[in-house]
């Protein structure tokens, strides 16, 4: 029986085998295509037509989490993603409830004068999905709006502001949240990224959270043929008490074209 295992041999396979031509960059100076995320939350990058995002991130009880995005015109996307927990290792793999699905349209473009403006609806959550309640442990963004605005600072410096409506409620929060995001570049190949989540809908009732909302900073290195690897530090603030200081999360991407 095929395994969620064997689909990330087969994907990483495939990546090997795209020629080069069709690879892009969405780190560093040399980058070529905006990043539409940060660490969990969105930006108002965009795939343009006919560029595809695929990744696989990496975290906690061998937790893996794939994620396909298809620009299909200049100003819209979307994408499916799937994944659970003791797909690493050696217990029976647990699969998420349902595949999570993201759409986002451009509606203001950037100028010098005025930041992009993106809206959209993401029903993937993050981490692990608790049975009670019934959530992952990163609530998904569900409906959201975001700004984004790049500045020529010594490279790329971009800035990122959004709020955000989950759909994810059974935990007795849902409350309006706000989120904020910075990512700077380090030469041609770099960027640091860093974002903090108020986490203002998971804070009472049956949440989570203890009001001390998300911080994460993040580092990604483009590898080459359009292949991005990256470290994520989470839950800096420990927000969660049950949570690690520092919870680490690995991500690999892979931006191309058709």
């Amino acid at each position: 029986m095929r395994t969620p295992l064997c689909y990330l041999v087969v994907i990483l396979l495939f990546v090997a085998a795209i020629p080069s031509a069709c690879a892009q960059s969405n780190v560093g100076e040399g980058a070529t295509i905006e990043p539409t995320i940060l660490i969990d939350r969105p930006t108002a990058g965009m795939l343009h037509r006919g560029n595809y995002y695929i990744s696989a991130n990496f975290y906690q009880r061998g937790g893996v989490l794939f994620n396909v995005s298809v620009g299909l015109l200049d100003r819209f996307s979307f994408g499916i993603s799937y994944g659970g927990t003791d797909i690493l290792g050696s217990g029976e793999p647990e699969m998420n409830p349902s595949p999570g699905v993201n759409v986002k349209l451009r509606v203001i473009e950037e100028s010098s004068a005025a930041p992009a403006v993106a809206v959209g609806f993401d029903s993937q959550g993050k981490e692990p999905h608790r049975d009670n309640p019934k959530r992952y442990t990163i609530k998904s963004p569900g409906f959201f709006a975001v700004v984004s605005q790049n500045y020529a600072v010594a490279g790329n410096l971009s800035l990122h502001g959004g709020v955000n409506l989950s759909t994810e409620r059974d935990d007795g929060d849902k409350d309006l949240n706000f989120f904020f995001g910075v990512e700077k570049s380090l030469g041609k190949e770099i960027s640091l990224l860093a974002e903090y989540d108020l986490g203002m809908n998971d804070n009472h009732g049956n949440a989570l959270g203890r009001g001390r909302g998300y911080l994460n900073f993040g580092i990604r290195w483009s590898w080459g043929k359009g292949v991005v690897i990256g470290l994520d530090l989470k839950d800096i603030l420990k927000n969660q008490q049950e949570s690690s200081i520092g919870n680490r999360a690995i991500q690999i991407e892979y931006v191309g074209s058709f």
